[in-house]
């Protein structure tokens, strides 16, 4: 398995496209790569103006890798070649990133199956980032499936609301979800493609009619004001939509009639910042080995990577990339399985050829603070010591958010409250990555912390409400909601929060 890694990495020739909101690594020739930067940076744009988003651009941009087939990707998500996934995106501490492919065959109408899979993975990050609200899972991924089929026009309009034909055969060949469930379901408790498909499909048609039908106009902005109003779900639903059984028959009489789709009214730009360039050697060979260690989906998957990255280290020993994806595998490992006397070695060794990479310096922080940790100490000295790193790796890249949440968690792990440069530093990081849940959480406690519950709590919903997240934040929901009733039940009567 590591050999069939390395030989791959060798084989590897990939390309870095960089425009003002993306950076994208694909394989393949520069002309479609670029070609490619310029449709979804074009998309960016699309989004930006329809959705009233003035930020043009961003300091945090997201990295994207093309891979050649959807058998690529569905190996990578899911370990097997025949999976139905396509295309993901996904979000931890590190940062987030997109992955999608290259493969264009057996579409015959509407834009290719790669655009819209990497427009519908870019939907879910635009709207993590710029959307912060709660919103319940078919919103989700209705919003992704709708704004996936944007394209453009030959005089550069952008048209908005075009067919998901790639729903077709779940819309009207399988058995349908009724609305009512579709409201209240989470795509992850599915059982099977099919269903996955036709839930898909309807979150597309039932997002499209909100849109486009006149006779039930602003529903869906409605529907979500309700829900962020701390509405349940259902009631919201019964409320704004009136009788659901009639939702669904209307539902049902808008798939067969032709579906309009709207224009904007002038042409979006095509973008001229669109730099592409050949990755050095190391860097090249290791882009495949980077994407096994960020989607390693069991500990002997994360060996794997890291065997391989060792590998790669020893033939490219003056590259600091290579050194620090090694450490970053290593340290990746489970307590038990990894050595940390390596991580330290792999990433000196980065340091050493580039003082001022800013994720190997963010590591050396982390590793230095997990020693003390370790002894039990927590006299300052050794903190302020083990800061030292990250508040490098926060002058060299200020927009990078990973420096400033480690910093401000240092102290929460020291036992200390933080100060008030942490706070707002953590504030930054949040501003530059909303999307990211641990953040969230975070800035959600810190917000708290301040009495500010309302924006906390709003904050705690919309993950409850993520359909990636599901279950696993409602606990903290519930947890902010019992803080701020000790704090409120500790008020005198008519104090103000």
């Amino acid at each position: 398995m590591v050999a069939a890694l390395v030989a791959t990495a060798a084989d590897a020739r990939w390309m870095r496209a960089e425009t003002d909101s993306f950076i994208i690594y694909s394989e393949g020739s520069e002309k479609s790569l670029r070609e490619f930067a310029s449709t979804l940076q074009r998309f960016d744009v699309a989004l930006r103006l329809l959705l009233e988003v003035k930020e043009q651009g961003e300091a945090n941009r997201l990295p994207i890798y093309l891979l050649g087939s959807t058998g690529e990707v569905a190996k990578l998500y899911t370990g097997s070649r025949s999976s139905s996934f396509v295309g993901f995106y996904r979000t931890d501490r590190n940062g987030s990133f997109a992955v999608s492919h290259r493969e264009n065959g057996g579409r015959s109408r509407g834009t290719s199956a790669s655009q819209e899979t990497l427009f519908h993975e870019y939907a879910h990050h635009f709207m993590k980032r710029y959307r912060t609200g709660a919103y319940p899972a078919w919103i989700i991924e209705g919003f992704a499936e709708y704004y996936s089929t944007i394209d453009f026009d030959k005089n550069g309009k952008a048209l908005i609301g075009k067919p998901a034909y790639g729903r077709q055969y779940g819309l009207v060949e399988l058995p349908q979800i009724p609305v009512e469930t579709l409201l209240a379901t989470d795509p992850h408790s599915l059982k099977t493609v099919g269903q996955v498909d036709v839930y898909y499909g309807r979150a597309w048609l039932l997002t499209h009619m909100l849109f486009h039908d006149t006779s039930r106009d602003g529903q869906l902005v409605a529907y979500a004001r309700a829900i962020n109003a701390g509405i349940e779900a259902e009631q919201a639903a019964r409320q704004v939509f009136g009788d659901l059984d009639q939702l669904d028959k209307d539902l049902a009489a808008y798939l067969r009639r032709p579906l309009n789709y709207r224009v904007t009214r002038d042409a979006i730009p095509v973008p001229t910042r669109i730099a592409v360039t050949a990755l050095p050697p190391g860097e090249d060979a290791a882009i495949p080995l980077r994407l096994a260690r960020l989607n390693a989906r069991s500990a002997d998957d994360a060996r794997t990577a890291r065997d391989g990255l060792r590998t790669l280290a020893s033939a490219h020993a003056g590259d600091a990339a290579v050194w620090f994806e090694y450490a970053a595998a290593e340290w990746a490992l489970d307590k038990q399985s990894r050595n940390l006397a390596t991580v330290r070695s792999a990433l000196d060794r980065a340091i050493a050829i580039d003082p001022d990479h800013v994720r190997a310096n963010v590591l050396l922080g982390e590793l230095l603070m997990h020693e003390l940790e370790e002894k039990g100490d927590y006299d300052d000295a050794g903190w302020q010591k083990a800061r030292e790193p990250i508040t490098l790796a926060n002058r060299t890249d200020p927009d990078d958010p990973l420096p400033l949440y480690v910093y401000f968690q240092s102290f929460v792990d020291q036992g200390q409250v933080p100060p008030d440069i942490a706070i707002d530093g953590l504030e930054q990081a949040f501003r530059l990555a909303p999307e990211n849940i641990e953040i969230r959480v975070a800035h959600a406690f810190a917000l708290a912390n301040r009495g500010r519950f309302t924006s906390a709590i709003r904050l705690a919903q919309s993950i409850a409400f993520d359909p990636h997240m599901g279950a696993q934040a409602r606990p903290f929901l519930e947890q902010l909601l019992r803080l701020r009733d000790q704090r409120e039940g500790r008020r005198a009567p008519g104090a103000a929060e």
